[in-house]
């Protein structure tokens, strides 16, 4: 799972990238445009996986991770018409989320050249930004559908194509976000490998300062009428993503922040995207996945190789809950709480598996 931070210029995306990955990437007021994004994988804290390590003692303990693509270079883009480079919009399609960095804080600098912050403003731009994107590529699409469709390629395929893109057309210009679209399975497997910006989850990391953090009720209002938010002190919270635990801790407690940014980010981001965790535990390694909530046993298999899903047989499953209550694999399989479970078989959040494959 990979997230991308997306903000217009000087809203901090780079100051909440290095809270939330503990980098030290290059932040300032000024910085000059870069084409490559600031890339970091930021381990998903999970207590379970602390205690499976524990039971087990394996060798090896491995976190579920999430990559975070800072898309710092985002400038003007005056060949295509938009606030930014068609680069960044091409690399922004790789990213299963976005994340939409307003700035709500007041800095010198900042406020002498932009003015006082605008959150929704700004979270309106960028929307605009990524409509108009999926736009002119319905556009180009489109008109290469209807160039086939007058050459005589009469297929069933095309035509078909040719009237889900101008419906998605007609909708996208009128302000309406792909994903808002009420599309059946089928149409939406036929657009998936365009990869529409308008068509990914977004939510909106409000990057306060530390005398706005909890105070702009209005502003957090105002945005969830859009999309899903979650308010951050970025600047402070950089600072102490390079604090020992204590002294991280104590500095939280005087502001009120009960969880580390990272924290906050991951399970705002699982909930969000509707992703859960299941586990593999044994004497070489205890490891948390990373699924689709409802994904199934093979799917999961595939997860964890290619090799396990394509010759899966049976998933042997208990609960984490369970054998936390229970102490060892030997009580559960003696309460009958180990089960065989098939290919269709939906992973539950906690479960932990072993696959039975043949290859």
């Amino acid at each position: 799972m990979n997230i991308g931070l997306v903000g217009l210029p000087k809203s901090g995306k780079t100051t909440i990238f290095n809270a939330l990955s503990g980098e030290t990437a290059e932040v300032s007021a000024y910085q000059s445009g870069k084409p490559e994004p600031n890339r970091a994988m930021v381990q998903v804290d999970d207590g379970r996986v602390d205690k499976l390590a524990a039971m087990y003692n394996p060798r090896k303990t491995v976190y579920a991770q999430l990559e975070l693509v800072d898309f710092a270079g985002l400038s003007a883009g005056a060949e295509r018409g938009g606030l930014f480079s068609g680069e960044a919009f091409a690399a922004l399609k790789s990213c299963d989320a976005l994340a939409l960095v307003l700035r709500n804080f007041d800095s010198d600098e900042v406020t002498a050249q932009h003015g006082g912050p605008r959150p929704a403003e700004e979270l309106l731009t960028l929307t605009e930004e990524f409509l108009l994107a999926d736009q002119m590529l319905l556009e180009r699409r489109l008109e290469r559908v209807r160039d086939d469709l007058k050459k005589g390629k009469r297929n069933g395929e095309l035509t078909t194509e040719e009237r889900l893109l101008s419906l998605l057309l007609e909708r996208v210009e009128a302000g309406e976000a792909v994903r808002d679209i009420d599309l059946n399975p089928h149409q939406l497997k036929q657009i998936s490998g365009y990869s529409f910006l308008t068509a990914k989850p977004v939510f909106a990391v409000l990057n306060s300062g530390e005398e706005q953090y909890g105070k702009s009720h209005s502003v957090v209002e105002t945005i969830e009428k859009s999309c899903p938010v979650v308010e951050f002190a970025g600047k402070f919270e950089m600072e102490l993503a390079v604090l020992e635990p204590e002294e991280s801790a104590e500095f939280m407690d005087e502001l009120g922040i009960s969880q580390s940014a990272k924290e906050r980010l991951t399970g705002f981001a699982y909930s969000l995207l509707g992703y859960s965790s299941f586990f593999t535990v044994g004497a070489d390694e205890v490891r948390a996945w990373t699924i689709r909530r409802g994904a199934s046993a093979v799917e999961a298999a595939g997860v964890i190789h290619s090799d396990l899903a394509r010759g899966f047989i049976r998933a042997e499953c208990f609960s984490y809950q369970d054998l936390e209550t229970h102490g060892d694999e030997r009580e559960l399989k003696n309460k009958g709480l180990v089960r065989l479970e098939g290919k269709e078989y939906q992973v539950r959040d906690g479960d932990i598996l072993n696959i039975r494959f043949s290859v």
